[in-house]
This record gives C-alpha cells, structure tokens and sequence, in this order.
C-alpha cells in the first residue's frame, strides 16, 4: 500500500531566513504510529498542521490519502476532502461550549456527512462508551474535567470514522492526573491499527505506542529512529541532549 502521507523537501519560513519547514521529507505509512517530539519552536505543530491544510507551506510537494495539497494556494475543495477522512486533536479541546457532548460529537456527522440524526448519536454513543464517558452525552463541556473533555474531543474526530488521526500536544493543557485518562484512550486506538501522527512530549506514551519518533529542531528532521533506538541511544547529540532535559524536569 501507498504511504498515507508522503512529504518532499517541504519548506515554510514566516520571515527571512527563518524556517518553521526546513526541507522537510518524510512518510507515514498506513497503521503506523508515528510520534514528533522537539523543543518548543521546532516546528511540530507547523508541519502537523500542513497535513489537513490548516497551514501552508512554501515548496515541497504534500499528499495525504493519495490527494495532494499545493504549496501556498492549497485547493478548498482538496482540503474538504482531506478532512473528511483525516481527524485532528487540538491542545485545547475546542469543543462548543453552548452544545451538549453529544451535539459537538454529532454536529459534523450530521452537516458534513449529511448521516441520519439517529445514526450519528448511536454511533457518538458508541464513541463515549470505547473513551469511557457514556454518562456524560446529555452535559455541557464545562462540566467536564479536561480530560473528560479530551476524550470528548477525540471521540469527536473518530465520528467522521477518519483514516488517519493527528493529535498536536493532545495532553498538554491536562492536569498530570487527567493525562494517563486521554494516553489510554490513544493506546486503545493505536492496537485498534489507527494510522496516527502524534505531537507530544510524553515519553513512555512514544516508547510503549511509537513505531517511529520523529525528531526535530529548527524547523529540520533532526532523526528519525525507533523508540528502542531513540530513547536507548539516540544517533545525534541535539537528541540525546533534548532526551536528557526533558528527563530531568
């Protein structure tokens, strides 16, 4: 099977001689899991976010599910398919505040994929049942905790049955007590063979689930490796120094 994505030499500066992209050429196959980690202001968001056109990018070539997006002038209609079959998760839920759970889960089912009402809350049931949160269909967000709402938010992307997930820093806005509640629910997922990009800094979440890391550094793919090789002996020094800060904190 053809990779799920494949980028060549992408490269995206927001100002002179500054580059969010550097050159950037990488695949993620189907059923992989494939975690970025770096430091702040690497870079991980900004290529994350090029895979359903939430970003553009300046060169390169991109195609996502066998649909490519353009440098700059990516097409509207191109984008609409992508995420139709891609689904993403965001640091901070963004989940509607003024619907109940179950409204925001079934809210693109029913207007995008234009599913039966009753269809959509099954399958939303359903959804809140495998995240472990059916009791809470009928409340708002607010009276959730934030990895309830976590939960809610993927449960969400999985209602449009996606091809591919990507989660950018999905724990990082969590208390640490709430964090292990949303990394199950990944894990669930990635034995489940969901084909996954996950930005993150959570280590046993990349060593246990990974089947690549992904390091960057200034806007450049640094190293990728296999988490044993990663987390155990890491090719580049700016890895291995980046492992021993984030070790230590």
């Amino acid at each position: 099977m053809p990779p799920i994505i494949k980028a060549t030499k992408l490269t995206k500066s927001y100002s002179k001689g500054i580059f969010a992209l550097d050159n950037i050429s990488i695949s993620v196959e189907p059923g992989e899991v494939l975690v970025v980690m770096g430091p702040s202001g690497s870079g991980k968001s900004t290529l994350i976010r090029t895979f359903n056109g939430l970003e553009t990018f300046d060169s390169g070539q991109l195609n996502v599910l066998g649909i490519p997006l353009e440098s700059q002038n990516n097409e509207e209609r191109n984008i609409r398919r992508i995420r139709k079959r891609v689904g993403m998760v965001f640091q901070q839920f963004n989940l509607f505040p003024h619907l109940s759970i179950l409204d925001n889960i079934t809210l693109a089912p029913i207007k995008v994929q234009k599913r039966k009402k009753m269809e959509a809350e099954q399958n939303a049931l359903s959804l809140l049942s495998q995240m472990g949160i059916a009791s809470h269909a009928k409340k708002y967000p607010s009276q959730l905790s934030g990895g309830e709402q976590q939960r809610v938010a993927i449960a969400r992307a999985l209602a449009l049955k996606p091809e591919l997930l990507l989660f950018d820093e999905p724990t990082s806005a969590l208390d640490p007590e709430r964090v292990n509640e949303v990394l199950d629910a990944m894990r669930r997922l990635a034995e489940q063979g969901m084909s996954m990009v996950v930005v993150t800094h959570e280590i046993n979440f990349a060593k246990e689930v990974g089947d690549r890391i992904l390091f960057m550094d200034s806007g450049k793919v640094i190293e990728t490796s296999t988490p044993d090789i990663f987390f155990l002996n890491a090719k580049h020094e700016r890895s291995r120094k980046f492992l021993n800060q984030i070790k230590n904190k």
